[in-house]
């Protein structure tokens, strides 16, 4: 436990020694290797926030506290969530080299249904419902096709992200009439997601961080995980090492108002996958977590490949 706990702390910190040697730390976009599609990533700055809910918010549950203070380190993140457009080129990719490290990289099982209940694919849709293990098996692939280490976010790294600096229950504010206009859930989703981008974004450029679909995290979900992570924590994270409950953050298009706030938290449950006909149940499809995607992180520097490796194979498995 130690050893991996040590492990990922070295794929999620970044000294300032690190961090004033990167010069390029903005914007960038990137075109995945054989491909048109392209995808956006933009800096979130090192910060201190309070993280979790105050027991005087009407909405606030156990699980969102008691609010504490947590530093986390600078990183990029997707600005949008992450589309069919890309994850089908992993789920596609059929290369042949036997000396490929990209061959490497086990590819989900097909889909015996489609899992996007014809909601949408091509153009800028969210992909959805994949396991966790799913979600970083692709960022494992797209390290091997760029050279970048990518990741999911961190429990404490997503709600910072998502907050943009606001203490408010939503990034733009307490009154959750204005959610229509960055976010979409039950209220106005018509009970489908939507093209990435369609909403208003948050104050550092992130579009659907409340809402559309709810958002894989690094973290085992811990319902006391503002005790587990201790006093005047940096860059926390409760380490994934069992299948159920994972964290998931954000919300989706299904859940209500609430559930959108950005101290929210959620849980994988095994009934995420109930209609599932297989023996034994698929690790990679979730055929009644419809409204689960996720989002990508890089780090702000690189960890050595062997540390990349190391991190991938807690998550993958492989």
């Amino acid at each position: 436990m130690k050893q991996l706990i040590t492990l990922l702390n070295v794929c999620l910190a970044f000294s300032s020694f690190a961090q004033n040697s990167v010069g390029d730390f903005k914007p960038y976009e990137t075109t995945i290797p054989g491909s048109t599609v392209k995808f956006t990533m933009t800096p979130i700055p090192a910060g201190s926030f309070d993280m979790g809910s105050s027991d005087k918010d009407p909405l606030h549950k156990p699980d969102e506290g008691p609010q504490k203070q947590v530093t986390v380190d600078a990183f990029w993140m997707g600005v949008h969530e992450v589309t069919y457009d890309e994850f089908l080129l992993f789920f596609n990719d059929q290369a042949t080299s036997v000396n490929s490290d990209v061959d490497a990289v086990t590819r989900p099982t097909p889909q015996y249904i489609d899992l996007s209940w014809g909601m949408g694919k091509a153009g800028g849709f969210p992909v959805n419902s994949m396991s966790q293990m799913a979600a970083a098996t692709y960022c494992r692939w797209l390290y091997k096709k760029t050279g970048v280490f990518y990741r999911l976010p961190t429990e404490a790294e997503w709600e910072y992200a998502s907050r943009a600096g606001k203490t408010t229950a939503y990034y733009f504010g307490d009154d959750s009439a204005s959610l229509g206009d960055y976010g979409w859930f039950a209220g106005n989703s018509g009970l489908k997601y939507h093209k990435v981008g369609e909403k208003k974004p948050n104050a550092w450029g992130l579009y659907d961080m409340l809402g559309n679909v709810a958002e894989w995290t690094l973290d085992q979900y811990d319902e006391n995980y503002f005790t587990t992570i201790g006093d005047n924590p940096k860059n926390p994270l409760v380490p994934a090492e069992k299948r159920y409950p994972r964290s998931v953050r954000g919300g989706g298009y299904l859940e209500n108002a609430g559930a959108l706030r950005c101290a929210s938290r959620d849980k994988s449950i095994a009934s995420w996958n109930r209609r599932d006909p297989q023996i034994p149940k698929s690790k990679w499809w979730l055929t009644d977590g419809m409204q689960v995607g996720f989002r990508l992180v890089r780090p702000l520097v690189q960890p050595s490949a062997d540390e990349i490796e190391a991190f991938y194979k807690n998550y993958t498995g492989r």
